[in-house]
């Protein structure tokens, strides 16, 4: 979860306030034996801050933590440049300040209010040299800024107590208030040093807006001896032949262009009014930031360039803000669409754009599956090779057009208000947050509490083949012709395979999940040498399918018919005809390039699942006479 830029202390009831710490923020999953500790964009920090890691050792409970890791210099201040050293110089105090708790003991906390969330954390915590619970005050938000400012640190972080926690969401629940002006900017090539400098002699930097590298100043400041040397190597390997703004700035020495991929963090006084730092200073290298990510508008809002007046007019003709951001019409709703050829798969080079143009082409397949369905977001705003993660909640930043329908959640004793996605617009405004794949509820709007369909979910181990789990589907498909019952089966799109049986909202979801278990009862004991109905991951067989009867509970989610799903290759859930069903067949066979098409010529296989239900009790007879 990030923080907005706020500009001055304020007092409230309802807010905390903790110390903004300047070093680099990270994630500690401590749910299994071997611990993850990474950074905002994924970059593994276990070897290079060991000490914090075997100190992970001595937590007691199965956790998912979010803090900040801080070095601390001889006056016992927190200081970002000496985490650039850290490698060579491993004695240099670090301190990971954990200030929140994202999981804890089988139960992600996300949905929590704020101030419940950090109380289970100081309980779970065990404090140790290096992993320290990071408190906060109440309410008096000034007077503690007036502190933060005496004892010289960055400055402080707002919270409001009840928010709960969005991942990768900036929100005005969390509020970040700085003493002095930082910010990050993109390495794009240095110029030559002078006199005795060695290396180079200052740094030219830039910043994305709107989707173009504009150049933002340069620095020659702040480097020591040693950092100006290992910066330097760094940027021997990045070295480029021509710059790689569009337009290129003047500098008064010779350039050596470098590959935008570098991002520092920099100390400076002030913006001028053309966007470029006055008297910025080098802080160090930012590892857990991604260019893409140093964009900050608010910096740049008098641009001086006449292009760039020109592009913003031309831009608010057409209603485009750049060549990758754009906005469409749809359902009479206007949808802004950004950074549209940010890669999602990297391996397949399939952009959001292509994501988007996918589901715009399969719209009238599946919508039908996701209308007035609650929806839980699997988000990969990144790609699928960076950091994804789920969200049920709306939020208050979404367009006042996007329907939700708010649910009471027993386990969060709180309503979670849940986007449904019943038109074009809706699935565009979805795919451009990063939903690669749609996973909606088995039941919906008037009436949560009864199915319109049951799911039989058959889940490899990773020691299975797929062609063992097309065995496993067509002996689902036996026992249902046993009892008169036709189901309907998709690819999940991953390495399973779904069966669904229509059930027209007639039941409980109680009524089809026991019925759900009886049918896998069946197939468990037709093949027991490859399938299991062994809930526990400990305790279950790795060489064994899970029959999967429990996805038919309340609030249970599976990829929608027709979704994409987060993969390499971009394979689909796709339904198919029982004949098609046989050894050879890949999940993979189905993708972004092949599936439009596919389902133009088949139409909707998976149609009949929304249809007239079974008869239940009719099939439960059926079952006792096959027995």
């Amino acid at each position: 979860m990030l923080a907005k830029p706020f500009d001055k202390a304020f007092n409230d009831k309802g807010w905390l306030f903790e110390i903004k710490w300047d070093g680099y923020r990270a994630i500690a999953d401590l749910r299994h034996k071997e611990p993850l500790f990474y950074s905002r964009n994924g970059i593994s920090f276990l070897s290079k801050f060991n000490n914090v890691v075997q100190d992970f050792e001595k937590q007691k409970q199965q956790m998912i933590l979010d803090g900040e890791i801080v070095a601390y210099n001889h006056q016992g201040k927190p200081d970002f440049q000496l985490l650039q050293q850290i490698m060579d110089h491993p004695e240099i105090p670090v301190v990971y300040q954990v200030f929140d708790l994202l999981w804890l003991n089988g139960h992600s906390t996300e949905e929590l209010p704020l101030l419940q969330r950090k109380e289970l954390l100081k309980d779970a915590l065990t404090e140790t040299d290096t992993i320290h619970y990071c408190d906060h005050i109440s309410e008096r938000g000034i007077d503690f800024f007036e502190q933060m400012k005496k004892l010289e640190l960055e400055g402080m972080v707002a919270k409001r107590t009840g928010s709960l926690y969005l991942e990768n969401h900036r929100t005005s629940d969390w509020l970040k208030i700085k003493f002095t002006n930082t910010d990050e900017a993109i390495i794009c090539g240095f110029t030559e040093p002078r006199g005795s400098r060695e290396s180079f002699g200052a740094l030219i930097l830039g910043q994305y807006i709107n989707g173009e590298l504009i150049y933002c100043g340069h620095t020659g400041t702040g480097f020591t001896r040693t950092s100006l040397k290992q910066l330097y190597q760094k940027l021997q390997q990045l070295i480029i032949k021509k710059p790689p703004f569009e337009t290129t700035p003047k500098t008064n020495m010779p350039v050596t262009w470098v590959k935008p991929e570098l991002v520092c963090e920099i100390k400076y006084s002030e913006i001028t009014n053309d966007g470029i730092f006055r008297h910025p200073v080098f802080m160090g290298i930012r590892e857990d930031k991604e260019p893409e990510e140093v964009k900050n508008p608010a910096h740049h809002i008098i641009q001086s360039k006449k292009s760039q007046t020109m592009k913003a007019k031309a831009s608010a003709k057409k209603t485009e803000t750049s060549g990758t951001d754009k906005e469409i019409t749809l359902n009479r709703h206007i949808v802004k669409l950004t950074n549209m050829d940010k890669i999602y798969f990297p391996k397949d080079r399939i952009t959001k754009g292509d994501v988007i143009d996918y589901y715009q082409s399969i719209a009238e397949y599946i919508l039908p599956y996701l209308k007035n369905r609650p929806l839980s977001l699997n988000r990969f705003p990144n790609g699928i090779e960076k950091q994804g993660f789920y969200q049920k909640d709306a939020g208050d930043h979404i367009p006042d057009w996007i329907e939700t329908t708010k649910v009471y959640s027993e386990s969060n004793d709180k309503y979670i208000d849940y986007i449904y996605c019943n038109d074009k617009a809706a699935l565009a405004y979805l795919n451009n947050l990063g939903c690669i794949d749609l996973n909606p509820w088995n039941s919906s709007l008037p009436d949560l509490e009864h199915p319109d369909y049951l799911v039989l979910d058959l889940d490899p181990s990773a020691r299975n083949t797929f062609d063992e789990v097309i065995e496993t589907a067509l002996q689902v498909n036996e026992v249902l012709k046993a009892i008169r019952i036709k189901g309907y089966c998709k690819t999940s799109g991953s390495t399973g395979i779904h069966i669904y049986i229509p059930m027209g909202g007639n039941y409980d979801f109680d009524q089809v999940k026991d019925f759900a278990h009886i049918l896998m009862k069946q197939v468990n004991e037709k093949l027991p040498e490859i399938t299991t109905l062994e809930r526990s991951l400990q305790k279950r067989d790795s060489n064994k399918i899970y029959l999967d009867y429990l996805q038919n509970r309340t609030g249970q989610t599976l990829a929608s018919a027709y979704s994409l799903r987060p993969k390499q290759g971009a394979s689909v859930s796709m339904p198919l005809d029982w004949e098609e069903l046989k050894p050879g067949v890949k999940p993979t066979d189905f993708n972004i390039h092949n599936a439009p098409e596919r389902v133009k010529e088949k139409g909707d296989l998976f149609k009949p699942v929304l249809g007239k239900g079974i008869d239940m009790m009719k099939a439960l007879e059926a079952l006792q006479d096959t027995d």
